[in-house]
């Protein structure tokens, strides 16, 4: 990462003019219920299962009082298996392809670049295991918190990161955006390298992004081989 990116990415963290702030206008709803956007993705975009798109965590934790729609929870769950460094193309048949994926040191915007930082993300940390999640709106965006140990390949340095995730969805059902904020710095020393390495800027020139699902098949494979 140039000295440059490394300066914005920090002035990001530290000031209040963020790149968290959306410019995406969505009606919010209360805390507790679906927004009312929800019945209109459903039918958009059928939920289906779990098992459709290869989500692991299939248990979706809720604050108390929070309710989310069919299709909410399949992508909740969609998320959560990116961060813990589970990609598959059904995963990311979620998104949208002009969608934008941003954390406190990349903004990856389009398939491009969203696809590779998340294939990236097990090829730099291994193992990512969630700690906890809470969803905590169930509202556009869906509000989450999230702790996450991320343990750098080879040197084994971990840390946990605690996160505010936000995921935007479109009237068809799919993301649109998803906001990583984390808890309030960067990582330090080798965990911080290591997510700078997954710049947006570099990763899709060095991330093997699979093509077809059997190629696929084959990565995912590979990474349960090594976790």
């Amino acid at each position: 990462m140039s000295r440059t990116l490394l300066r914005t990415a920090r002035t990001t963290i530290f000031t209040k003019s963020t790149p968290f702030s959306s410019p995406i206008t969505r009606k919010m709803a209360t805390y507790g219920n679906p927004c009312e956007t929800a019945s209109v993705q459903d039918k958009a975009a059928p939920a289906g299962d779990f098992s459709q798109y290869n989500i692991k965590n299939s248990t979706i934790n809720t604050a108390a009082g929070v309710k989310l729609a069919e299709r909410q929870s399949i992508l909740v769950g969609s998320v959560l298996d990116l961060f813990e460094g589970n990609p598959t193309l059904k995963h990311l048949s979620l998104w949208h392809r002009d969608a934008t994926f941003v954390d406190p040191i990349t903004i990856a915007k389009g398939y491009d670049k969203f696809a590779a930082q998340w294939y990236g993300l097990p090829a730099v940390f291994n193992p990512i295991k969630i700690q906890s999640h809470k969803v905590t709106s169930s509202g556009n965006p869906i509000e989450m918190e999230v702790s996450n140990t991320y343990t750098v390949k080879g040197i084994k340095k971990e840390q946990t990161i605690d996160s505010i995730i936000n995921i935007f969805v479109g009237s068809d059902g799919k993301i649109e955006k998803v906001e990583d904020k984390w808890n309030g710095k960067l990582p330090d020393g080798a965990v911080s390298s290591a997510f700078r390495k997954l710049n947006a800027v570099t990763v899709p020139t060095l991330i093997k992004v699979p093509k077809t699902e059997e190629e696929d098949m084959k990565m995912k494979a590979d990474r349960e081989k090594t976790s």
